[in-house]
This record gives C-alpha cells, sequence and structure tokens, in this order.
C-alpha cells in the first residue's frame, strides 16, 4: 500500500519537487518533467521518454549523461498532456532533432503525437518510437499492438547511447527501431498495486496462482496460472521469451529481470540463478545483465524478463556509460579466469574411525531419528515461525528446517561411509550448526557433538552412555548460550527433560512438553525477543517448543507402543 503522500491529488508534484531538489546536478524541472541540468552539445540529439508516472526509476530517473536528455512526467499511470510533452522536448532541444520514445498506450501515442506536430510545424524535426515488447499482449504478427513495459529501458538505453556518440537523427531513430524489433518481455504479477490516497488494489490475485502478462499501469496478467517456485517462475518466463525470438537473432543477449516494486532484491536473486543456468543451456550469452528495479508500479508484487537480441551494434551501446539518478553504468572489468585446481589441494572425502558392528547399528538409529526429526520440522515450520515472529523475527521455524535437513544428510552420508555413532552424530551436530546459522544452529550443533562425545566409535552404545549424552547436550547448550531457567528460551525445556531422563524417552518428552508449554507465562530475559518481553507473555518460546517436538518425535522411533 501506498502510505506516505500529502493530498493524493498532487502525488506526483509532490515526488517531482523532492527528486529535483535531491538531484540538481542531474535534472533541472520544467513545466511538464525535467532535462539534464548540463544540456548535451550543440547540434546532439535530444532523446526524451516519458509517461505516467509510478514506474520510478522510469521515466525521470534516467535522466543524465549517457542516458536519456528529458523525461516528460504524467500523474500516476496517466499520460501526460500534449503540452507537457511539448515543453519538455523543446528544452532538451539542442539543435540535433528530437526522439520521443515511450510505451504503446493510446494517451502517449496521441499526446506525444500532437506534441511532435507541433514541434514539427516550428521547425524542430522530431521523431516517434514507440515500445512495443510485451509478448503477452497480443499475438505474433500484431507486435504493433502491443504493450511497452520493462524493454522500455532497454531502447531507452540503446537509442539514448547512439545519441550519445554524436549520431544523426535517422540514425538514432534507425537504432531505437531495431533495439526495439530486438526486445521481447514476459511479466508476472502475484499481487496489485494500491493508489495513493486508495485502500485498496487495483486488482488482486487469487490465492495460490499468479498473474501471467501484467502490464505496468496496475492492469492485471492476462490469465491466472498456479504458483508455482521460484526456479518454475524463472522456467515460465523464459520460455515465454524465448518463444518469440526476433528473425536473425545472435547468440548475445542483453537481459533485464526487473522488480515491479514489491519484489525483494533477494528474490530477483533466486529466480535470476535458474534464469541464467536456463539461456545458458539455450545456448545464449548474457550481457552485462542487470537484475532489480528498473520499471516499476508502485508497489505492485511482480516481476518480468526482459531479453534484447543484440548485434555488434545494439550490444556497443547496451555496455555504454550512463551516469543518472537512478542509473549508473561504467565498463565492466573482464571476468577472472577461473584458477585450475591441483589435484591434491582438492578436498579428500571425510575419513572415519574404524567403527564396530554395535556401534554402526546405533549409528543406523541415530541416522532413522534425524530423519523423523527432520520431517517433523517440516510440518512444523509454519507453526514455529508464527510463535518466533510475535516478539522476535520469525525465522526460527527456517533455521530448525535447515538445521534439521542438514544434520539428516549429514548423518546418512557418514553412516554410508561405514562411521560409528560417534562419527555420525558428530558429523551431524557439525552440519547443523554450519549450514543453520542463527543462535539455534549453533546451540544444537554444540549439544549435538557433545552428547556425540558420550558415545563410541569402538564400542555399543549402553543406556548409560545415552544419559550421559543427554546431560552433556543439556550442558553444552548452557555453557554456550548462557542461559537459565526462566529466562524464556529452549534450557527452560531442556534442563527439565535432562534431570527427568531415566531411559525413557517418552516419559522425559512429556516433562519436556509441560515445561515448554509453562513458557508462555514468562517474560523473555535474553535474546531477541527481550525488547518486545511484554508482548510475548501468552505465546510460549519457540525454541522450548521445537525442543519439546524433536524429544516427543525420538520417542516415537525408539519408544513403539
Amino acid at each position: 500500500m501506498t502510505r506516505l503522500y500529502n493530498d493524493p491529488a498532487s502525488f506526483t508534484e509532490d515526488a517531482m519537487e523532492g527528486f529535483c531538489d535531491l538531484y540538481p546536478h542531474y535534472v533541472r524541472p520544467v513545466d511538464g518533467g525535467v532535462v539534464r541540468s548540463a544540456p548535451g552539445p550543440s547540434g546532439k540529439v535530444a532523446v526524451v521518454v516519458g509517461g505516467g508516472s509510478g514506474h520510478y526509476p522510469a521515466f525521470c530517473g534516467v535522466v543524465g549523461p549517457g542516458f536519456c536528455d528529458g523525461a516528460v512526467v504524467g500523474n500516476i499511470f496517466t499520460s501526460p498532456s500534449a503540452q507537457r510533452a511539448y515543453t519538455v522536448a523543446k528544452a532538451a532541444n539542442r539543435g540535433g532533432g528530437v526522439l520521443f520514445s515511450f510505451g504503446n498506450y493510446a494517451g502517449d501515442n496521441m499526446n506525444f503525437g500532437v506534441a511532435q506536430e507541433r514541434l514539427r510545424a516550428e521547425g524542430v524535426d522530431c521523431r516517434t518510437v514507440v515500445v512495443t515488447d510485451d509478448v503477452a499482449s497480443a499475438p505474433k504478427g500484431e507486435e504493433h499492438r502491443r504493450r511497452g513495459i520493462a524493454g522500455d529501458f532497454a531502447v531507452f538505453k540503446i537509442a539514448s547511447a547512439a545519441a550519445e556518440e554524436g549520431c544523426s537523427l535517422d540514425e538514432v531513430e534507425r537504432v531505437a527501431r531495431l533495439a526495439n524489433d530486438r526486445t521481447r518481455t514476459l511479466g508476472i504479477a502475484f499481487d496489485g498495486c494500491t493508489l495513493p490516497g486508495q485502500d485498496h488494489e487495483l486488482f488482486t490475485v487469487p490465492a495460490g496462482k499468479m498473474g501471467l502478462g501484467l502490464g505496468i499501469h496496475g492492469e492485471p496478467g492476462v490469465s491466472d496460472v498456479d504458483m508455482p517456485s521460484a526456479a518454475e517462475v524463472a522456467d515460465t518466463l523464459v520460455d515465454g521469451v524465448l518463444g518469440e525470438v526476433p528473425d536473425g537473432a545472435g547468440e548475445r543477449v542483453g537481459v533485464i529481470l526487473n522488480g515491479l516494486g514489491a519484489s525483494k532484491y533477494e528474490e530477483l536473486f533466486v529466480v535470476w540463478a535458474r534464469v541464467a543456468e536456463r539461456l545458458r543451456a539455450a545456448g545464449l550469452e548474457a550481457v552485462e545483465p542487470e537484475v532489480g528495479e528498473l520499471v516499476t508500479s508502485l508497489d505492485m508484487a511482480g516481476i518480468s524478463l526482459t531479453l534484447v537480441w543484440l548485434d555488434e551494434q545494439l550490444e556497443r551501446r547496451w555496455r555504454a556509460s550512463a551516469d543518472s539518478p537512478a542509473y549508473r553504468k561504467r565498463p565492466r572489468p573482464a571476468a577472472a579466469a577461473a584458477e585450475e585446481v591441483e589435484p591434491d589441494v582438492v578436498e579428500a572425502a571425510a575419513e572415519y574411525p574404524q567403527a564396530v558392528p554395535e556401534s554402526i547399528a546405533c549409528a543406523g538409529t541415530i541416522v532413522e531419528v534425524l530423519a523423523a526429526v527432520r520431517r517433523a520440522m517440516l510440518d512444523a515450520e509454519q507453526e514455529l515461525g508464527r510463535i518466533d515472529a510475535v516478539a522476535a523475527d520469525g525465522d526460527h521455524g527456517r533455521g530448525m528446517v535447515k538445521g534439521a535437513t542438514a544434520a539428516a544428510e549429514a548423518a546418512a552420508s557418514a553412516f554410508a561411509a561405514g562411521a560409528g555413532a560417534q562419527s555420525v552424530l558428530a558429523a551431524a551436530g557439525d552440519a547443523w550448526a554450519a549450514k543453520a546459522g542463527g543462535t539455534s544452529g549453533v546451540l544444537w550443533g554444540s549439544g549435538l557433538r557433545a552428547f556425540a562425545e558420550r558415545l563410541g566409535d569402538d564400542r555399543g552404545s549402553s543406556s548409560a552412555d545415552v544419559a550421559a549424552g543427554v546431560a552433556a547436550f543439556a550442558e553444552a547448550i548452557q555453557r554456550t548460550g548462557g542461559a537459565e531457567v526462566g529466562d524464556k528460551t529452549m534450557v527452560d525445556a531442556i534442563v527439565p527433560f535432562a534431570e527427568s531422563f531415566t531411559g525413557s524417552w517418552r516419559e522425559a518428552a512429556a516433562v519436556a512438553r509441560k515445561a515448554a508449554a509453562g513458557t508462555a507465562e514468562l517474560a523473555p530475559k535474553v535474546g531477541r525477543a527481550r525488547p518486545l518481553a511484554e508482548r510475548s507473555i501468552g505465546t510460549p518460546d519457540a525454541g522450548a517448543i521445537s525442543f519439546a517436538l524433536i524429544t516427543e518425535t525420538i520417542a516415537n522411533v525408539l519408544e513403539v507402543d
């Protein structure tokens, strides 16, 4: 939701006032938009772009050396008037003519068209290149009907670089048209955007679905499809764009993975890993790809993938330097060649002490237990996260899943290599600590390793060894974390469990469950929940609950009723 505004009716004007005050070394305000503070040389072609606001960095954020000469700014998602386009173009003109470029929308076509006629009537040579990159908005063969979405950025960038080189208006127009002809985009929406002053989204996406083929003016996708994993989203985008390869296209592509306003950069990076893999598999080389927010739609949750198939002239301009408020590009250094790894420095497979059959049998039980713990953590992940989020950061469930998964996999690998009980459990503890991170990771890692040291690879494990392991586990966690009973941590369940453990996991697990539930009455004294101690009262500690669940899981594996 767009929350920060004064009068919704003046949101665009207020935003532009702040923008121009921030970046006077790049832009100066003119009626209708902005132009460069330091104009290009006399005779240079002026590239003027624009459209409705709400798309930052497009359009005003890309005005500056190496990029656009001016940007016409309309109200949110609304075409700027012909007067605004005319005024900005007049201010940007350096005598070499003006190239208008914008997305293919009816209002923009009409208003920029009127401005172009007026400029020509005054002797200013003005041309227009409309961007039509959205493959979802019209079928192949009807490209002239397609919308302009994130492909705007690629066309603007390449045309601007040609103008910066000193090319004639004819050449800048030709290059811009070629770039548009070689550019394809497909977008996906997960949720709609909200206009300033409104309390509802322009559209909604059904739960568990995503809108395929979004627009950038708050338009929903052309169809709703099931919401898959990030890798499958990447596949959908790549398949959609590669289904529209331009005739005569080569193997080098400029790429934009664009966020629409509410998709986090980390999410984009996850998707990019799969996009890059798919492009390589298709025989394409991504040239200086851009991943980030370049053409947004207020707070829309969504992403889009743009490919522009490059030849030598387009690639030179795609890679050219630019310096604007929202986008800066410098020549990138060549990637360093990967060093060959000498055979003698390759990490050897782990070696374990010789184990006796009794210890190996115990190790097999440990593997079975850890696999069950992993399943239990997966089932409880969301609930553990919910409990943790009441007064902390809500990551406990995810951390426990990562730790338990790493421990189960490491234990299974060590067991397959012939390791005994001590080595298997120690490997599990080390993996839990390494992969889970955070507080729970280091605590569970240290606790499991301490437990492992009470077992043996050269002997079977007695009930006394197991009891000693339980005590060592509890002591290691208290020592490592520094918490005491009553601090509202996992220690509040661990200590009663360890003190009551006499060999029966089920009986001790019941003690742990009761103690974990009792933490709801406590206020945390340590950890991330401490600053919100009062809010935590009434909710049990997530670490104590997960510990109790694990002890119950172990009891179910070891003590069949």
